[in-house]
């Protein structure tokens, strides 16, 4: 089948909930994908960085197909060999005394949630379902129907109400407004350490700090959204490392699974996660061998491989060669390691699928930014051969 077949099948049997490019992937490698027609393009998108060790990596399709032959779901009605394991290599890298597993990255966030409300309850003494917490305009955590209740965004909020309350919203990067938002019932603050959907929106130099401080003071549980911008996609292994703070929950997912498979959870101290009483939250999947298995050889890909590291240096050297580029349609570059959003004066879609035509893979969000994020494991040699691209469509595209 062709192309256009794919795409005609889509449009007619599948819900329109997404406006993807007009390529139909069939095979991928490290940072390339083939699609059904044997054109070969740069993925500079990793799947919302959830391939940050790049596509079907070897070690973690080992891990997969060996624990695959063994047992791959047992439920937490019993145990399993492999979950101590990563239990014990987040802890190991992270510092972290526990880890709770989930699946994706909203469960993950609705999990961090649910850990704060119960913590005011029963930690913090707040009369129960008075618990607020604090998010930041422009946010992304995910679509459940509570996520979107504390969206600014229309197109995730609209229609769907009514909405969960207990929510306010404070200006990203405003540490004032975050402060004047708190009040006697002000159970959390979560925010991600720098904003993805948003347009890779690095918050101003201390606003994390000054974010730890408050909480501190406040007896208010700091939480980070780690799960974009963590696992090395930021150029460190979480992006709040930058400003040297200690949330105490850090949502992790997507490159956890290493692409392969949903794994998220949350990271958090003994005297959070020990809120949670048997029976009282829980996943049919979560933490299962299979997922575990995966989600320690993508660490080890990570650990081994210097991801992190890479990451900072070529994304450093991705945003230099972009901001070499002479065009009028550029307005901004920015961006933290293999991560960066490149802000036009002009819509960004033409753009994309300029490049798309010549081989490379990016996506635009909201409307004017370019989102680069390819996986970390690309060379300096393939990010030369993107970048021509990249100058070759601002060269040539003239949008409307």
């Amino acid at each position: 089948m062709k192309t256009q077949e794919f795409i005609e099948i889509e449009n007619k049997l599948g819900a329109h909930n997404y406006h993807p490019l007009d390529v139909v992937v069939e095979s991928a490698v490290g940072v390339w994908v083939t699609d059904v027609e044997g054109k070969k393009y740069m993925d500079c998108l990793s799947a919302y960085s959830a391939v940050n060790q790049g596509h079907r990596h070897p070690k973690i399709f080992k891990a997969m197909v060996e624990q695959a032959e063994k047992v791959t779901l047992t439920s937490r009605a019993f145990r399993n060999d492999k979950l101590p394991m990563l239990y014990k290599k987040l802890h190991e890298m992270t510092g972290y005394e526990k880890f709770l597993p989930m699946n994706t990255g909203a469960e993950a966030v609705e999990t961090a949630i649910k850990t704060a409300r119960k913590w005011a309850y029963k930690v913090k003494g707040l009369p129960e379902n008075s618990a607020e917490i604090i998010v930041a305009t422009e946010n992304f955590h995910g679509r459940t129907t509570t996520i979107v209740s504390f969206s600014t965004d229309p197109d995730a909020y609209e229609f769907y109400g009514p909405f969960t309350p207990g929510f306010k919203i404070a200006e990203y990067g405003n540490i004032e407004d975050f402060k004047q938002k708190i009040n006697n019932n002000t159970a959390a603050i979560l925010i991600e350490p720098i904003q993805g959907e948003a347009g890779i929106i690095v918050p101003p130099k201390g606003f994390l700090k000054e974010i730890e401080a408050i909480c501190k003071e406040k007896n208010i549980l700091f939480i980070c959204d780690e799960i974009q911008s963590g696992l090395g996609r930021s150029g460190k292994l979480f992006a709040h490392y930058y400003e040297g703070v200690r949330p105490d929950i850090v949502v992790v997912g997507k490159a956890l699974g290493g692409g392969f498979y949903p794994v998220s959870g949350i990271l958090a101290d003994s005297r959070i996660l020990d809120v949670f009483q048997p029976g009282t939250h829980g996943s049919t999947f979560g933490g299962n061998p299979l997922a575990a298995a995966i989600a320690i050889a993508s660490l080890e890909v990570i650990e081994e491989e210097n991801l992190a590291e890479r990451s900072f240096e070529l994304g450093n050297y991705f945003v230099e060669q972009l901001k070499a580029i002479n065009s009028p349609y550029f307005h901004e570059v920015r961006g933290a390691g293999l991560w960066i959003g490149l802000q036009l004066n002009t819509k960004a879609r033409p753009f994309t699928e300029a490049l798309k035509n010549e081989g490379v893979l990016a996506k635009e969000t909201h409307i004017h930014t370019i989102r680069f994020a390819p996986p970390l494991v690309i060379t300096k040699e393939e990010i030369d051969w993107a970048i021509d691209k990249i100058r070759k469509v601002f060269n040539e595209v003239k949008p409307e």
